[in-house]
């Protein structure tokens, strides 16, 4: 049976993705100053405006303006009503409600004389989700994995020199036809790119289909029958958030797993991480890439729901479609018995009390190596519940 999937990413310079790097990298400044600062910083940037928003308890001190004009100027915005000296800057901040921080501070389980892993409860309730398979050396699925190359390679070529004429803002897109589960090649790719005013439409997709799709999506996936779309308007000048709105967390399958697994609706930038919605998925990527990479199961879902104030989840469920060496029940067991999910647990487990963030902002939060949950340290331990093969 064929079929298709599609995934997308986009460029540092979506206005999406710019309220995300301003969110983390404000994050980072937080803690560096002060590893438990609690923060969740939202974005919103549109036209000549950028609206800073959102809650912050910290000893640090931070001149918030100063790192968004920052950010954008690093991105590149240097032009335009929304370059980084001429853009507005309005910022909201307040500390963290008291009544969330009674259930962060001391978990229910620590008021009962829970250990030192229930010190802290969840930051709120809600669903994460975790995935990963063996269609890639990441252990993720091909068509966002060819998206985020994609679209960090136009930022390479924009940041080199090489072309010159790109600018900040971009889009790539990539669907992969499938014979069964085994990806067999790219059916089409999209990429919009933004670029200086006058350059010819036919010059850029050459220069695209040439320096950026040949140089990321192998040969072998690619034939005389995939199509190829290009800046399909026409022209692509007026980007970033002079071209539309952007806004902190509204790229959550952009970061993930590219559509291919559930989203529990939760965004990841500008959250410390007695926030779940990041640390738990995070934790939740980190144990699917083990099972998978320990022979558990060739694919896995694997969704954790916490409630607010609560250190234990609420439930754990494992899904590996017909994949699994084991019941997926039996797998759910050995997830809860071998990973600690409570907050604390996966804060100290994943080293996530320091500056890290900015660089989770663009071209995806998972398959990236660097990042602790990437690691596949757990192999050994899980392996060890393999069936024998006699």
């Amino acid at each position: 049976m064929r079929r298709f999937f599609t995934s997308e990413s986009v460029t540092e310079g979506h206005p999406d993705k710019v309220c995300d790097l301003i969110s983390d990298t404000i994050l980072d400044t937080l803690i560096e100053q002060d590893a438990d600062t609690r923060a969740a910083i939202e974005c919103c940037a549109a036209y000549n405006t950028l609206f800073i928003t959102g809650e912050v308890t910290s000893r640090a001190a931070v001149d918030y303006e100063a790192v968004a004009r920052r950010v954008i100027r690093d991105i590149g915005y240097d032009a335009g009503d929304f370059s980084w000296d001429r853009c507005r800057v309005i910022t909201l901040i307040h500390r963290q409600s008291a009544d969330i921080a009674l259930g962060v501070d001391a978990s229910a389980e620590k008021k009962a004389g829970g250990d030192e892993n229930d010190a802290l409860g969840a930051g709120d309730q809600g669903m994460m989700f975790g995935y990963a398979c063996r269609e890639t050396e990441e252990l993720m699925p091909l068509p966002i994995v060819l998206a985020h190359k994609l679209a960090g390679r136009l930022s390479q070529l924009r940041r080199s020199g090489a072309l010159a004429y790109l600018r900040p803002d971009g889009k790539t897109q990539v669907t992969v036809e499938y014979e069964g589960k085994t990806p067999v090649r790219v059916s089409t790719v999209v990429v919009s790119t933004q670029h200086a005013e006058g350059v010819p439409q036919e010059q850029i997709a050459e220069d695209v289909k040439r320096l950026v799709v040949g140089a990321v999506v192998p040969a072998h996936l690619l034939d005389g029958q995939t199509r190829y779309l290009i800046n399909p308007t026409g022209k692509f000048v007026i980007g970033g958030p002079e071209g539309d709105s952007g806004l902190t967390g509204r790229k959550i399958v952009v970061d993930t797993y590219g559509g291919r697994c559930p989203h529990g609706g939760g965004a990841f930038s500008g959250k410390d991480p007695t926030k779940v919605d990041r640390s738990a998925a995070y934790m939740a990527r980190y144990i699917c890439k083990n099972v998978v990479a320990a022979g558990l199961a060739d694919e896995i879902e694997l969704q954790v729901a916490y409630a607010i104030g609560v250190a234990r989840p609420v439930s754990v469920f494992v899904e590996t479609f017909g994949t699994g060496r084991l019941p997926d029940d039996a797998i759910a067991e050995i997830v809860c018995r071998e990973f600690d999910l409570r907050p604390a647990a996966i804060i100290a487990a994943l080293g996530l009390r320091r500056p890290q963030y900015a660089s989770t902002a663009v071209f995806g939060h998972f398959g990236r190596e660097g990042f602790a949950w990437e690691r596949t340290d757990r192999v050994q331990a899980l392996a060890a519940y393999l069936p024998a093969v006699h």
